[in-house]
């Protein structure tokens, strides 16, 4: 586990690692770049770079920690992997399952191989399940989404390399945006964004901008409409989902 510098979480645990491209927002992915640094780096977890491993070991590291946290699953892979069996994923939920008191926040861009699972997952309430919608031709993730039994389900709008006009946010508690960033990221309009958080304000869904991005994205930084978004689930207000 490592402490994060990403805005909406407080640190990261991962207990797969690697993963492959599936859509355009995978074109720059930082996870992979980070892994070939951590592996020429001499890190023995990553001696595989992105290539995809299961850690067991890293399964107990949650059970350690003494005061709640607000964790990041696998920011260095994707749990819903077409590779990862079924029964890792559950030992995944397991950890979470036994540790009601910290909050674990999965995204994944196969949404369909996720509502696969889905019946076969306990989903504590302390699980918040995300899926990664970079452009309006991924959106199907959203409805694959919806159809979890998740408490929480969220929208990672990063990178937004395309407009989303329309979305059904219906059962969507929390829509996070931010632009590309690195050597040569994709730029992102600022009418996409707007549109987003017009969509989340009309549908009463917590709004995060995370940031503009950029190849100096601590330049560009994160103000909207010349405040910052850090809006959150309001956990109190959530409704149980019946299917």
């Amino acid at each position: 586990m490592a402490q994060s510098s990403i805005e909406w979480t407080e640190m990261t645990w991962n207990p797969t690692t690697g993963c492959d491209k599936l859509s355009a927002g995978c074109k720059f992915c930082y996870a992979e770049v980070m892994s070939k640094r951590l592996q020429a780096m001499g890190i023995d977890k990553y001696k595989d770079g992105f290539e995809l491993r299961l850690h067991e070991d890293a399964l107990l590291i949650p059970y350690s920690w003494k005061s709640p946290k607000v964790v990041f699953v696998n920011s260095m892979s994707d749990m819903f992997h077409k590779d990862v069996p079924l029964s890792f994923i559950q030992k995944v939920f397991k950890t979470m399952n036994e540790n009601p008191q910290h909050t674990f926040q999965v995204l994944t861009k196969r949404a369909d191989i996720l509502l696969k699972h889905d019946k076969h997952l306990n989903w504590s309430h302390n699980i918040w399940m995300g899926v990664s919608v970079e452009n309006d031709k991924v959106v199907n993730r959203i409805d694959y989404l919806r159809q979890t039994h998740a408490r929480v389900k969220f929208l990672s709008c990063e990178p937004l390399i395309g407009p989303l006009p329309n979305m059904n946010l219906q059962h969507i508690d929390w829509v996070i945006v931010g632009g590309e960033s690195g050597r040569k990221p994709r730029p992102m309009n600022v009418d996409w964004v707007l549109d987003i958080q017009h969509q989340c304000e009309k549908s009463e869904v917590a709004f995060f901008f995370k940031q503009w991005g950029g190849t100096n994205k601590k330049k560009t930084g994160r103000i909207l409409n010349g405040k910052t978004y850090d809006e959150m689930p309001a956990l109190e207000n959530l409704e149980e989902v019946e299917f």
